[in-house]
């Protein structure tokens, strides 16, 4: 067993960098021009294979979530049905009473016609139980400060399922779906939504054949969607996943839907309760002051999750951002981001992992402020093999050529079905990281990250030959 002992070592007093063998160093060679490039490999005796700008600092990407998932398997209880994060529904007020959907951290909660489990029908049906008449549905999700988008995300992913606004009260992924079915040629197609969003039509039918440019576009803040340019008549319907701004009043407005449908009359008005962040949100501003729990407030009904150890598993297979944010604020007490990054700096420091070797502003991997240099992600994954939760990290990452993100890579290569890492893109930003079984039968453990290519090009393909090459070669 590696002891955390010799992590500082092996950031610290490993060589600069590895010559570079030249197979290796002629299939980086194919990466887009400026491209620069971060490679570590490992052996299991702790020896780097290769070592290429081991100490520069990359843009992660999704490899980000490899941190707020170590931290989470660290740090919370994963196995057991996840009493604290499931809506809850009270009524508040005599007569005609406000009905306070509330959530505090979820990210599975689903109003799906075939929802089996998590189901909000189910809180809908306790509300028809108790009173057929009620006024104001208010979506609350002050279990959590107003953080709904992380700090350097791009304000163009807003609109799409990649940025969907991060809420404590989380709904069918905080995603609507647009269905564009073609009709005639030069007709608008037919758009088929839930209503929640306003719809513009300015797309066209084109002839058959021709190529598809159907866009869609939403500015932040408005409930506007402008869908332009072409689809030929013929084609498959094109679904579109949309993000949602205010995801707690989404999930109110769908929640009354549910209510209605149950037989209860509404009233009132859909409204929301955010809760603005503050210095009680931060650890450093609080000076350590534990945050203050608050008396539990008596709820009418609420749900139990299964497990997280399942969502863990979607978020690391799927690259499922929302649900990594969603994992990052149930790290610390406030719910704050600054909170949840403490507890991710306190795991890593019994990592062994310098503080000065990373910084993230998220939980996902969407913000372009986040920065880890490769040999920072080789000493997290060797450390999390000497603990008792690793294994089940390490479960959660994508096979190569068999599932997640890794489905279609390295497959009819030598390293199908033998290399288990965490993908991870973004603008001008390529990521890989995990473990490969190499050609000897021995597990390295490696850290490749690419940024800066030109014209947000892949170095995907330069990245995956240098590790068969490795792999090959040990």
């Amino acid at each position: 067993m590696m002891g955390s002992l010799l992590l500082p070592l092996l950031l610290a007093g490993a060589p600069v960098e590895a010559p570079l063998p030249p197979a290796v160093a002629e299939a980086l060679a194919k990466a887009p021009p400026g491209t620069r490039i971060g490679l570590v490999v490992v052996d299991p005796e702790g020896r780097e294979i290769v070592a290429l700008r081991p100490d520069e600092r990359f843009i992660p990407a999704s490899n980000t979530k490899l941190f707020t998932t170590a931290a989470a398997f660290a740090t919370l209880d994963v196995a057991s049905p996840d009493m604290r994060g499931g809506a809850t529904v009270r009524l508040e007020g005599q007569g005609t009473p406000t009905v306070i959907l509330a959530g505090h951290g979820d990210a599975r909660l689903s109003s799906a016609p075939d929802c089996r489990v998590d189901c909000l029908g189910e809180l809908a049906a306790a509300v028809a139980r108790r009173t057929g008449v009620v006024g104001d549905v208010v979506g609350d999700d002050t279990a959590f400060p107003d953080e709904r988008w992380p700090q350097g995300m791009s304000w163009n992913n807003m609109d799409g399922a990649y940025g969907t606004g991060i809420s404590a009260l989380t709904l069918d992924d905080n995603v609507a779906t647009l269905t564009v079915t073609p009709a005639t040629p030069g007709a608008p197609p037919r758009v088929v939504g839930d209503g929640y969003y306003r719809i513009g039509n300015a797309a066209t039918t084109g002839e058959a054949g021709s190529a598809k440019t159907l866009s869609v576009e939403r500015m932040p803040g408005s409930d506007l969607l402008r869908l332009t340019g072409s689809l030929a008549v013929g084609a498959t319907p094109v679904v579109l996943k949309l993000g949602v701004d205010d995801p707690a009043h989404r999930a109110a407005w769908r929640f009354t839907q549910l209510l209605r449908a149950a037989g209860v009359t509404v009233r009132g008005r859909i409204t929301v309760r955010h809760r603005p962040l503050s210095e009680a949100d931060d650890p450093v501003r609080r000076g350590g002051v534990p945050v203050a729990t608050a008396a539990p407030v008596p709820v009418l009904a609420s749900l139990t999750p299964p497990p997280l150890a399942e969502d863990l598993h979607q978020t690391n297979k799927t690259s499922q951002n929302l649900h990594a944010e969603l994992l990052l604020r149930r790290l610390g007490a406030s719910g704050s981001v600054a909170d949840g990054h403490a507890v991710v700096d306190a795991v890593l420091a019994r990592a062994g992992i310098a503080r000065v070797t990373y910084d993230f502003a998220d939980g996902a991997g969407m913000s372009n402020y986040n920065r880890v240099t490769p040999r920072t992600t080789v000493a997290l994954l060797r450390w999390a093999e000497t603990q008792p939760w690793g294994a089940g990290w390490r479960a959660t990452f994508p096979v190569a050529a068999t599932d997640g993100t890794l489905a279609r890579r390295f497959v009819g290569t030598p390293l199908a079905g033998r290399l288990t890492a965490k993908t991870g893109t973004l603008n001008a930003a390529n990521a890989l990281a995990g473990t490969m079984i190499a050609a000897s039968g021995r597990t390295l453990t490696f850290a490749a990250y690419a940024n800066d290519m030109p014209g947000d090009a892949s170095a995907t393909p330069a990245i995956d030959a240098a590790l068969v090459a490795i792999a090959a070669a040990n």
